[in-house]
């Protein structure tokens, strides 16, 4: 697993990206889309090299996410991210 934490100011939030084999995907805690999981074995065979489309993020009231690229821009900017703002995050079903 690959860790990195971004500091802006007073803001900073731990991201994760999770590396499994054999082209894995995972439901994106926000809006619920299967996303593809990177690395391992599987992609070797597939040549498949395409980038993980998520990241897990520790957010500030200790939870942590799942979520696709496309909700991490949807979390608010002007605070610090919750798992009330995940759970707001619209899903595919609505």
């Amino acid at each position: 697993m690959l860790a990195t934490v971004i500091n802006a100011g007073e803001r900073s939030v731990l991201l994760s990206q999770t590396h499994t084999g054999c082209m894995a995907k995972r439901r994106c805690d926000g809006c619920q889309t299967k996303v593809k999981i990177a690395g391992g074995i599987g992609d070797l065979w597939s040549f498949s090299w395409g980038p993980t489309g998520g990241m897990i993020l520790e957010l500030a009231d200790g939870s942590d996410h799942f979520l696709c690229l496309d909700c991490v821009d949807q979390l608010p900017a002007d605070k610090e991210p919750t798992a009330e703002d995940v759970h707001a995050l619209p899903s595919e079903e609505t």
